[in-house]
């Protein structure tokens, strides 16, 4: 019996979507898509995504620098320098993303977006999302969570 070469074909991958990066705008950034977001956070944000940030989530700038994991005297010395690390712009980036899909969570309302952040939830332990998002698996289960809200399921 003869067998019949098959040959695979994969789909044409869809152009990456701006929206799909839609957080990098509390950054004051632009991307064209995910890819063009590592070139940025590659060579290290500038101060002023970091100012950015704050002021959309209405957060003292040492508090902001707390979640972010930058000491007071290195973001003194950020902020002469203008430009963050690689490593301190991805988690800035990490704050954004968790923001923004806080943002959508709430429709658009960046202001029940900051309080559902900074409030204790019971599905994290009594702990406040804005807290997690010091880590990667700490806001990837804020994600979890806002994700289940979004369905409605609650617990």
């Amino acid at each position: 019996m003869a067998t019949r070469k098959r040959s695979l074909r994969l789909a044409e991958p869809a152009a990456p979507l701006a929206s799909s990066v839609g957080y990098a705008e509390y950054l004051g950034l632009r991307p064209s898509g995910p890819l063009d977001l590592v070139r940025h956070i590659s060579k290290g944000l500038s101060f002023h995504a970091f100012e950015q940030l704050r002021t959309a989530l209405d957060l003292p700038l040492a508090d902001l620098a707390e979640l972010v994991g930058i000491p007071a005297r290195t973001l003194h010395r950020r902020k002469e320098e203008g430009r963050l690390q690689p490593d301190e712009s991805d988690r800035l980036v990490r704050l954004s993303r968790v923001y923004g899909r806080c943002v959508e969570l709430f429709e658009g309302n960046g202001a029940e977006a900051r309080h559902w952040l900074g409030s204790p939830q019971a599905a994290l332990g009594g702990r406040a999302p804005l807290a997690l998002t010091s880590t990667e698996v700490g806001a990837r289960e804020v994600e979890s969570l806002m994700g289940r809200l979004e369905h409605g399921v609650f617990s």
